[in-house]
């Protein structure tokens, strides 16, 4: 559950990332670290793309069968 959480989280500000790339032609993530090259971007790209495959699970887990009190 708190995997889940921090991988939709990633993938949102990963999504919002590129949102402004599409629209405005700006990479905060580059902005912010120092470039698309640096280290830290790398890293940061890659946890993004990481948590978009942890999420493709999201997809096809069975949530009927979690006791009510997990589902809030």
């Amino acid at each position: 559950m708190v995997m889940d959480r921090i991988a939709l989280t990633l993938l949102i500000i990963g999504g919002l990332n590129w949102g402004s790339v599409g629209l405005f032609q700006f990479d905060l993530v580059a902005f912010a670290c120092g470039g698309s090259g640096s280290m830290i971007s790398r890293v940061i790209y890659t946890l993004v793309g990481l948590s978009a495959v942890w999420c493709v699970s999201l997809l096809f887990r069975d949530r009927d069968h979690e006791p009510a009190e997990e589902r809030r």
